[in-house]
Protein backbone atom coordinates (compact mmCIF):
# COMPACT_ATOMS: atom_id res chain seq x y z
CA UNK A 1 0.00 0.00 0.00
CA UNK A 2 1.84 3.03 -1.01
CA UNK A 3 -0.04 5.33 1.74
CA UNK A 4 2.98 3.74 3.42
CA UNK A 5 5.77 5.39 1.39
CA UNK A 6 8.06 8.17 2.09
CA UNK A 7 7.54 11.07 0.52
CA UNK A 8 11.47 9.62 -1.24
CA UNK A 9 10.12 6.54 -2.41
CA UNK A 10 6.95 8.88 -3.93
CA UNK A 11 8.72 11.17 -5.69
CA UNK A 12 11.66 8.56 -6.94
CA UNK A 13 11.69 7.20 -11.06
CA UNK A 14 13.60 4.17 -10.68
CA UNK A 15 15.79 3.16 -12.71
CA UNK A 16 14.48 0.65 -16.28
CA UNK A 17 16.59 -2.18 -16.60
CA UNK A 18 16.71 -4.41 -20.19
CA UNK A 19 14.76 -7.09 -20.04
CA UNK A 20 15.94 -10.69 -18.22
CA UNK A 21 13.66 -12.98 -20.90
CA UNK A 22 13.78 -16.60 -19.03
CA UNK A 23 12.58 -18.55 -21.88
CA UNK A 24 14.78 -20.68 -23.51
CA UNK A 25 16.60 -20.73 -26.85
CA UNK A 26 16.56 -16.61 -26.77
CA UNK A 27 19.85 -14.37 -28.19
CA UNK A 28 20.20 -11.87 -25.30
CA UNK A 29 21.54 -8.72 -26.78
CA UNK A 30 20.15 -6.13 -24.46
CA UNK A 31 21.99 -6.00 -21.12
CA UNK A 32 25.46 -5.41 -22.63
CA UNK A 33 26.28 -8.85 -20.80
CA UNK A 34 29.85 -10.35 -21.87
CA UNK A 35 29.28 -13.36 -24.08
CA UNK A 36 31.59 -15.74 -22.85
CA UNK A 37 32.32 -17.06 -19.61
CA UNK A 38 34.42 -15.83 -16.81
CA UNK A 39 37.89 -16.65 -16.42
CA UNK A 40 38.46 -20.76 -15.30
CA UNK A 41 40.68 -19.37 -12.34
CA UNK A 42 37.51 -17.15 -10.85
CA UNK A 43 35.24 -20.05 -10.86
CA UNK A 44 37.36 -22.15 -9.39
CA UNK A 45 38.00 -20.07 -6.86
CA UNK A 46 34.62 -19.44 -6.28
CA UNK A 47 33.88 -22.56 -5.55
CA UNK A 48 36.68 -23.55 -3.50
CA UNK A 49 35.16 -20.13 -1.17
CA UNK A 50 32.01 -22.23 -0.74
CA UNK A 51 32.94 -23.91 2.18
CA UNK A 52 32.31 -23.83 6.31
CA UNK A 53 33.97 -19.84 6.45
CA UNK A 54 31.18 -18.77 5.03
CA UNK A 55 29.74 -18.97 9.12
CA UNK A 56 31.73 -15.94 9.30
CA UNK A 57 31.67 -12.03 7.98
CA UNK A 58 33.92 -11.41 4.75
CA UNK A 59 36.56 -8.91 5.29
CA UNK A 60 35.21 -4.75 6.00
CA UNK A 61 38.41 -3.93 4.26
CA UNK A 62 39.01 -5.99 1.45
CA UNK A 63 42.95 -5.97 1.93
CA UNK A 64 43.85 -8.41 -0.52
CA UNK A 65 41.60 -7.66 -3.27
CA UNK A 66 42.63 -3.93 -2.65
CA UNK A 67 46.13 -4.97 -3.47
CA UNK A 68 45.25 -7.20 -6.42
CA UNK A 69 43.82 -4.07 -8.00
CA UNK A 70 45.97 -1.41 -7.12
CA UNK A 71 48.86 -3.93 -8.52
CA UNK A 72 46.49 -4.03 -12.26
CA UNK A 73 45.76 -0.19 -12.03
CA UNK A 74 49.12 1.16 -11.39
CA UNK A 75 48.32 2.22 -8.32
CA UNK A 76 48.36 1.43 -4.00
CA UNK A 77 46.08 -0.11 -2.34
CA UNK A 78 45.00 2.72 -0.67
CA UNK A 79 44.05 4.45 -3.94
CA UNK A 80 41.21 1.96 -4.64
CA UNK A 81 37.68 1.41 -3.63
CA UNK A 82 35.23 -1.64 -3.96
CA UNK A 83 31.59 -2.15 -4.17
CA UNK A 84 28.39 -4.31 -4.82
CA UNK A 85 29.25 -3.57 -8.09
CA UNK A 86 29.91 -0.30 -10.30
CA UNK A 87 26.09 1.32 -9.05
CA UNK A 88 26.77 0.85 -5.54
CA UNK A 89 30.18 2.95 -5.70
CA UNK A 90 28.47 5.42 -8.20
CA UNK A 91 25.67 5.88 -5.24
CA UNK A 92 28.44 6.43 -2.95
CA UNK A 93 29.94 8.90 -4.59
CA UNK A 94 26.78 10.76 -5.81
CA UNK A 95 26.35 10.63 -1.60
CA UNK A 96 30.20 11.85 -1.23
CA UNK A 97 30.75 14.58 -3.28
CA UNK A 98 27.49 16.41 -4.53
CA UNK A 99 25.69 18.75 -2.69
CA UNK A 100 21.91 18.80 -2.85
CA UNK A 101 22.15 22.98 -3.66
CA UNK A 102 24.72 22.21 -6.14
CA UNK A 103 23.77 21.18 -9.49
CA UNK A 104 25.63 18.53 -11.11
CA UNK A 105 26.55 18.17 -15.23
CA UNK A 106 25.84 14.81 -17.27
CA UNK A 107 25.53 14.49 -20.52
CA UNK A 108 21.55 15.06 -21.47
CA UNK A 109 21.97 10.95 -23.12
CA UNK A 110 24.17 8.93 -20.90
CA UNK A 111 23.64 6.10 -18.48
CA UNK A 112 20.34 6.77 -17.15
CA UNK A 113 21.12 6.11 -13.34
CA UNK A 114 22.77 9.56 -12.95
CA UNK A 115 19.40 11.42 -12.50
CA UNK A 116 17.97 8.50 -10.55
CA UNK A 117 20.57 9.07 -8.10
CA UNK A 118 20.50 13.05 -8.08
CA UNK A 119 16.80 12.63 -7.47
CA UNK A 120 16.90 9.93 -4.72
CA UNK A 121 19.73 11.87 -3.16
CA UNK A 122 18.16 15.62 -4.27
CA UNK A 123 20.81 16.95 -6.28
CA UNK A 124 20.00 19.17 -9.05
CA UNK A 125 21.40 18.80 -12.42
CA UNK A 126 22.13 19.88 -15.87
CA UNK A 127 21.71 17.82 -18.54
CA UNK A 128 24.15 18.57 -21.45
CA UNK A 129 23.19 18.23 -25.24
CA UNK A 130 25.69 15.72 -26.97
CA UNK A 131 26.84 17.22 -30.19
CA UNK A 132 25.71 16.68 -33.65
CA UNK A 133 27.72 13.13 -33.77
CA UNK A 134 25.82 12.05 -30.75
CA UNK A 135 29.65 12.37 -28.79
CA UNK A 136 29.44 14.42 -25.47
CA UNK A 137 30.50 18.26 -25.73
CA UNK A 138 33.90 18.79 -24.02
CA UNK A 139 33.27 22.61 -23.44
CA UNK A 140 29.60 22.04 -21.92
CA UNK A 141 31.05 19.64 -19.55
CA UNK A 142 33.10 22.44 -17.93
CA UNK A 143 32.78 25.04 -14.93
CA UNK A 144 30.01 22.54 -13.45
CA UNK A 145 28.66 24.29 -10.25
CA UNK A 146 28.49 20.95 -8.12
CA UNK A 147 30.46 18.63 -9.93
CA UNK A 148 30.96 16.36 -13.27
CA UNK A 149 30.19 12.53 -14.08
CA UNK A 150 30.46 10.93 -17.29
CA UNK A 151 30.87 7.39 -18.84
CA UNK A 152 33.94 6.97 -21.13
CA UNK A 153 33.01 5.30 -23.64
CA UNK A 154 29.50 7.34 -23.10
CA UNK A 155 25.87 4.95 -22.95
CA UNK A 156 24.31 4.20 -25.10
CA UNK A 157 26.19 5.28 -28.02
CA UNK A 158 29.87 3.87 -26.94
CA UNK A 159 31.50 6.38 -28.31
CA UNK A 160 35.21 7.55 -26.10
CA UNK A 161 36.48 10.44 -25.16
CA UNK A 162 40.59 10.61 -26.04
CA UNK A 163 42.53 11.23 -22.79
CA UNK A 164 43.52 14.34 -23.37
CA UNK A 165 39.87 15.60 -24.27
CA UNK A 166 38.67 14.02 -20.33
CA UNK A 167 41.48 15.92 -19.12
CA UNK A 168 40.38 18.96 -20.36
CA UNK A 169 36.85 18.55 -18.58
CA UNK A 170 39.00 17.17 -15.00
CA UNK A 171 41.24 20.36 -15.52
CA UNK A 172 37.96 22.74 -16.05
CA UNK A 173 36.69 21.64 -12.73
CA UNK A 174 39.28 21.76 -11.04
CA UNK A 175 37.22 22.77 -7.13
CA UNK A 176 34.72 19.54 -7.59
CA UNK A 177 34.92 15.97 -8.27
CA UNK A 178 34.67 14.76 -11.68
CA UNK A 179 33.68 11.06 -12.21
CA UNK A 180 34.68 9.03 -14.82
CA UNK A 181 32.04 5.95 -15.16
CA UNK A 182 34.71 3.15 -17.05
CA UNK A 183 32.28 0.39 -17.04
CA UNK A 184 33.21 -0.20 -21.07
CA UNK A 185 36.61 1.02 -21.20
CA UNK A 186 38.64 -2.08 -21.50
CA UNK A 187 36.55 -2.28 -25.38
CA UNK A 188 38.67 0.23 -27.23
CA UNK A 189 39.05 3.39 -24.54
CA UNK A 190 41.95 4.58 -22.72
CA UNK A 191 41.46 4.65 -19.03
CA UNK A 192 41.67 7.70 -17.18
CA UNK A 193 43.37 5.96 -13.84
CA UNK A 194 46.20 7.38 -14.89
CA UNK A 195 45.31 10.93 -14.70
CA UNK A 196 44.57 10.40 -10.49
CA UNK A 197 48.37 10.82 -9.93
CA UNK A 198 47.64 14.00 -11.16
CA UNK A 199 44.52 15.52 -10.10
CA UNK A 200 43.17 15.79 -6.48
CA UNK A 201 39.30 15.95 -8.27
CA UNK A 202 39.51 12.76 -10.33
CA UNK A 203 37.22 9.42 -9.38
CA UNK A 204 37.02 6.82 -12.08
CA UNK A 205 35.19 3.84 -11.40
CA UNK A 206 35.15 0.25 -13.32
CA UNK A 207 33.47 -2.72 -12.52
CA UNK A 208 34.35 -6.57 -13.49
CA UNK A 209 30.61 -7.07 -15.10
CA UNK A 210 31.83 -6.46 -18.51
CA UNK A 211 34.80 -6.96 -19.42
CA UNK A 212 35.39 -9.41 -16.67
CA UNK A 213 32.22 -11.46 -17.70
CA UNK A 214 30.92 -11.07 -13.99
CA UNK A 215 27.96 -9.46 -14.14
CA UNK A 216 26.42 -12.23 -11.93
CA UNK A 217 28.65 -11.91 -9.78
CA UNK A 218 28.39 -7.71 -8.66
CA UNK A 219 31.98 -6.25 -8.29
CA UNK A 220 32.96 -2.89 -8.72
CA UNK A 221 35.48 -0.16 -7.41
CA UNK A 222 36.85 3.16 -8.00
CA UNK A 223 40.44 4.57 -8.12
CA UNK A 224 41.80 8.38 -7.33
CA UNK A 225 43.24 9.77 -4.46
CA UNK A 226 43.32 8.78 -0.64
CA UNK A 227 40.65 11.82 0.23
CA UNK A 228 38.63 10.36 -2.41
CA UNK A 229 38.69 7.00 -1.26
CA UNK A 230 38.06 7.90 2.44
CA UNK A 231 35.16 9.59 1.57
CA UNK A 232 33.42 7.32 0.34
CA UNK A 233 34.89 4.51 3.21
CA UNK A 234 33.11 6.61 5.55
CA UNK A 235 29.87 6.54 3.22
CA UNK A 236 30.11 2.67 2.89
CA UNK A 237 30.27 2.21 6.84
CA UNK A 238 27.33 4.49 7.64
CA UNK A 239 25.23 2.15 5.76
CA UNK A 240 27.19 -1.53 5.80
CA UNK A 241 30.59 -2.25 6.23
CA UNK A 242 30.77 -5.93 5.11
CA UNK A 243 29.76 -5.15 1.79
CA UNK A 244 31.42 -7.72 -0.16
CA UNK A 245 30.91 -11.46 0.48
CA UNK A 246 33.82 -13.94 0.90
CA UNK A 247 32.68 -16.09 -2.69
CA UNK A 248 32.74 -13.01 -4.35
CA UNK A 249 36.30 -11.81 -2.94
CA UNK A 250 37.87 -14.77 -4.13
CA UNK A 251 36.73 -14.63 -7.61
CA UNK A 252 37.71 -11.47 -7.54
CA UNK A 253 40.96 -11.52 -6.50
CA UNK A 254 41.21 -14.30 -9.12
CA UNK A 255 39.94 -12.42 -12.03
CA UNK A 256 41.48 -9.39 -12.09
CA UNK A 257 44.75 -11.38 -12.23
CA UNK A 258 44.07 -13.16 -14.86
CA UNK A 259 44.88 -10.82 -17.71
CA UNK A 260 45.70 -13.25 -20.02
CA UNK A 261 42.29 -14.93 -20.68
CA UNK A 262 40.30 -11.75 -20.18
CA UNK A 263 42.38 -9.63 -23.21
CA UNK A 264 41.76 -13.28 -25.24
CA UNK A 265 38.20 -13.02 -24.78
CA UNK A 266 38.06 -8.80 -25.15
CA UNK A 267 39.69 -9.08 -28.50
CA UNK A 268 37.07 -11.34 -29.74
CA UNK A 269 34.57 -8.95 -28.63
CA UNK A 270 36.50 -6.44 -30.28
CA UNK A 271 36.97 -7.79 -33.40
CA UNK A 272 33.63 -9.17 -33.74
CA UNK A 273 32.24 -5.62 -32.97
CA UNK A 274 34.50 -4.13 -35.95
CA UNK A 275 32.93 -6.61 -38.40
CA UNK A 276 29.61 -6.19 -37.72
CA UNK A 277 30.02 -2.61 -38.18
CA UNK A 278 30.95 -3.14 -41.86
CA UNK A 279 28.68 -5.11 -42.15
CA UNK A 280 25.27 -3.28 -41.10
CA UNK A 281 26.67 -0.17 -42.99
CA UNK A 282 26.53 -1.84 -45.96
CA UNK A 283 22.51 -2.91 -44.99
CA UNK A 284 22.40 0.58 -44.90
CA UNK A 285 22.62 1.48 -41.11
CA UNK A 286 23.86 4.24 -39.87
CA UNK A 287 26.58 3.21 -37.24
CA UNK A 288 28.10 5.09 -34.50
CA UNK A 289 32.21 4.41 -33.63
CA UNK A 290 31.70 2.23 -30.58
CA UNK A 291 34.95 1.63 -28.34
CA UNK A 292 32.26 -0.47 -26.17
CA UNK A 293 30.91 -4.20 -25.98
CA UNK A 294 27.62 -2.64 -27.66
CA UNK A 295 26.40 -1.37 -31.16
CA UNK A 296 24.63 2.02 -31.97
CA UNK A 297 22.57 1.10 -34.86
CA UNK A 298 20.13 3.90 -36.55
CA UNK A 299 18.16 1.61 -39.40
CA UNK A 300 17.38 3.90 -42.88
CA UNK A 301 14.55 1.73 -44.08
CA UNK A 302 13.01 0.83 -41.24
CA UNK A 303 11.51 1.95 -38.08
CA UNK A 304 13.66 1.71 -35.25
CA UNK A 305 10.86 0.43 -32.69
CA UNK A 306 9.43 -1.38 -35.06
CA UNK A 307 12.98 -3.60 -35.76
CA UNK A 308 13.12 -4.13 -32.35
CA UNK A 309 9.76 -5.76 -31.59
CA UNK A 310 10.01 -7.81 -34.97
CA UNK A 311 13.49 -9.07 -33.49
CA UNK A 312 11.92 -9.57 -30.06
CA UNK A 313 9.26 -11.84 -32.00
CA UNK A 314 12.04 -13.93 -33.42
CA UNK A 315 13.92 -14.67 -29.78
CA UNK A 316 16.33 -11.99 -30.31
CA UNK A 317 16.55 -8.95 -27.89
CA UNK A 318 18.16 -5.41 -28.39
CA UNK A 319 17.31 -2.64 -26.41
CA UNK A 320 15.34 0.71 -27.91
CA UNK A 321 15.10 3.98 -25.64
CA UNK A 322 12.10 5.68 -26.55
CA UNK A 323 13.72 9.36 -25.76
CA UNK A 324 14.19 11.96 -27.99
CA UNK A 325 17.22 12.28 -29.85
CA UNK A 326 18.30 8.65 -29.35
CA UNK A 327 14.47 6.95 -30.92
CA UNK A 328 15.72 6.69 -34.00
CA UNK A 329 18.31 3.84 -32.72
CA UNK A 330 18.70 0.18 -31.32
CA UNK A 331 21.30 -0.88 -28.98
CA UNK A 332 22.94 -4.18 -29.71
CA UNK A 333 25.05 -6.14 -27.43
CA UNK A 334 28.21 -7.59 -28.76
CA UNK A 335 27.60 -11.57 -28.48
CA UNK A 336 29.48 -14.61 -29.98
CA UNK A 337 29.80 -14.61 -33.81
CA UNK A 338 26.78 -17.27 -33.96
CA UNK A 339 24.93 -15.12 -32.08
CA UNK A 340 25.22 -11.92 -34.56
CA UNK A 341 25.13 -13.77 -37.85
CA UNK A 342 21.66 -14.95 -36.28
CA UNK A 343 20.79 -11.12 -35.55
CA UNK A 344 22.27 -10.20 -39.56
CA UNK A 345 20.45 -12.89 -40.88
CA UNK A 346 16.65 -12.07 -38.52
CA UNK A 347 17.98 -7.78 -39.99
CA UNK A 348 17.59 -8.87 -43.19
CA UNK A 349 14.67 -10.51 -43.31
CA UNK A 350 12.81 -8.36 -41.42
CA UNK A 351 14.09 -4.82 -43.55
CA UNK A 352 13.62 -6.98 -46.75
CA UNK A 353 9.77 -7.36 -46.05
CA UNK A 354 9.71 -3.62 -45.08
CA UNK A 355 10.90 -2.64 -47.78
CA UNK A 356 8.65 -4.93 -49.94
CA UNK A 357 5.34 -3.67 -48.16
CA UNK A 358 6.57 -0.17 -49.13
CA UNK A 359 6.94 -0.76 -52.88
Amino acid sequence: MSKFWSSTVKNTEPYQPGEQPYEAGVIKLNTNENPYPPSPKSIESMKLAVNDHLRRYPSPTLDQLKIKIGEKEGVSDQNVFVGNGSDEVLAFAFQAFFEPNEAIKFPEITYSFYPVYCKLFDIPFQEVPLKEDLSIDVEGMKSAIGGVIFPNPNAPTGIALNIEQVEEIVKANANKVVIIDEAYVDFGAESAVQLTHTYPNLLVTKTLSKSHALAGMRLGYAVGQKHLIQGLIRIKNSFNSYTINRVTLAGAEAAVQDEEYYREILNQIIATREWCKDVFEALSFEVVDSKANFLFLKPLHVDAAYLYEQLKIRGIYVRFFNKPVINGYIRVTVGTDEEMRALIQAVKEIVRCQVHNYV
